[in-house]
């Protein structure tokens, strides 16, 4: 089982320590690639419009200063990096040294910086969004498309994945369908039902949670996973086609 996830909007920079150590990441043949993202985002950053450019507000006016130094700057693991909503739900500071371990191998982050890494990989806190263009790479979601295809395929193989993303995430990466799952979250009230956007980062980051400290072994099909949720939320299973992945949706109480 691989779990899918977003970044965090928000970062939690490394107070202290090492810069980022390249050869150490997951996916070392995204390096290149990483690289090239890497110093357009700093040319972006130094620009007297950066914030317009990136999309960002003034109060994120130290964040976007940051990302031209991210060479130099300290680095942590993802999982510390990482914050918010979906972060706080999936509680990795909460988890045993066997969660923790299970985290590490099957949580896997689609970054508009990074392409995708790890929860033990150390990256900088950094600001950029997957729906930003950059000079000579253009719009990120396109240009990491192909280059996880690729770096991402061997892994994808058989493995069931339970996609959490976004949409804005998941137009970078299109795994396997027939092994995919995508989570969506509704509320039922009178027996209407609603889409939630906010909150479901909550839900999704339960579900990843509820699925990597549970005891017994991971879910290896759609149904698998169905079951597995259905022991904490009402659940059902939307089959997939030969062009469109499964689809889990979890209904909360109104």
């Amino acid at each position: 089982m691989l779990i899918l996830l977003p970044p965090s909007e928000g970062k939690t920079p490394a107070v202290r320590g090492d810069a980022m150590d390249w050869a150490s990441l997951s996916f070392p043949v995204l390096n290149t690639y990483r690289a090239k993202v890497l110093d357009a985002l700093g040319t972006v950053s130094a620009h007297e419009d950066a914030l317009a450019l990136l999309g960002v507000g003034a109060s994120l006016k130290d964040d976007v200063e940051r990302n031209t130094r991210l060479h130099a700057e300290p680095a942590a693991p993802a999982h510390q990096v990482y914050s918010g909503v979906l972060y706080d739900a999936l509680g990795y500071k909460s988890m045993t040294p066997a969660q923790r371990r299970r985290a590490d191998e099957s949580v896997l982050v689609i970054s508009a910086l990074w392409g995708a890494i790890r929860f033990a990989d150390s990256v900088p806190a950094y600001r950029l969004s997957m729906s930003t263009a950059l000079p000579d790479v253009g719009r990120l979601a396109s240009f990491w498309k192909p280059q996880l295809t690729d770096a991402l395929g061997e892994i994808a193989g058989g493995e069931l994945l339970v996609d959490c993303r976004s949409s804005t995430y998941a137009a970078a990466w299109t795994p396997p369908p027939a092994d995919t799952v995508t989570v969506n979250v509704f509320t039922e009230v009178n027996g209407a039902r609603k889409v939630v956007s906010h909150f479901a980062k909550h839900t999704r980051g339960e579900l990843a949670r509820h699925l990597l400290t549970r005891r017994g072994k991971a879910p290896a099909t759609p149904e698998q996973l169905r079951k597995a949720a259905a022991e904490k939320w009402q659940a059902e299973l939307v089959p997939g086609t030969a062009r469109k992945a499964h689809a889990l949706n979890i209904v909360l109480p109104g």
